[in-house]
């Protein structure tokens, strides 16, 4: 994962500045799309409570956590506001909620496509120019950080949607049992990040996420 100290001790200072750049277009505009999808196929499955409650808006202050915006900051993968969903308005309550979960790490990928897709377009005209430069690694580390999003989330962890989609391939009785050590869970998953336990599978499969949304734009504009 990306590392604003690493490139301040380097002295890379223009790369420190575009990583707090892109993750802060994370935090402001990626985040609330992820938590839109969320509501937003729970709406259209049924279930009103994220429309009634105002979440299904782009408003990042109707999303934002404060420690998982933080973690944004500090990890590069972090979490918003759940969108509060109501399993019993789905006509298949356990399908329902997977749906739902898995939205928004899609929204994720698909974002962090989009993102590696106008990098590789604007380094094929790369001049060398310090502007673009700057341009071309912010939409780069805004792929990087969408795509650790998206990996992250889909740890079967709460309040992360892995856990939602873990409650879908779970008998009920297993799942509840499970959710009965959610806040220790959810401190042992803040203490093996802290220790950076984590780092490495989630790089791991974030730079395999990320060459494998980069195929299509390496075809059309070639590698770098």
């Amino acid at each position: 994962m990306l590392s604003i100290l690493s490139y301040l001790r380097q002295g890379e200072y223009l790369l420190a500045i575009i990583v707090i750049l892109s993750r802060c277009f994370v935090v402001f505009c990626c985040l609330p799309i992820h938590e839109l999808a969320h509501g937003l196929v729970a709406y259209k499955l049924g279930d009103n409570t994220a429309k009634n409650q105002g979440r299904l808006s782009f408003n990042p202050f109707a999303h934002l956590n404060p420690i998982g915006t933080l973690m944004i900051f500090l990890f590069g993968i972090g979490y918003a506001n759940p969108v509060p969903v109501n399993p019993n308005n789905f006509k298949n309550p356990k399908n329902g909620m997977a749906l739902t979960a898995l939205a928004g790490p899609v929204s994720n990928l698909l974002m962090g496509f989009v993102s590696v897709f106008v990098y590789y377009a604007l380094a094929s005209f790369y001049n060398g120019s310090t502007v673009m430069y700057a341009i071309m690694y912010f939409f780069y580390f805004a792929a990087s950080v969408n795509v650790s999003l998206a990996v992250f989330n889909l740890i079967p962890i709460p309040p992360l949607d892995g856990a939602k989609i873990l409650g879908a391939l779970l008998p009920e009785d297993k799942y509840f049992k499970y959710m009965q050590y959610e806040r220790y869970i959810m401190l042992a998953l803040f203490v093996l990040l802290f220790l950076g336990v984590l780092d490495t599978p989630i790089a791991w499969l974030s730079s395999a996420m990320m060459k494998l949304i980069s195929i299509i734009p390496q075809l059309i504009f070639g590698g770098i």
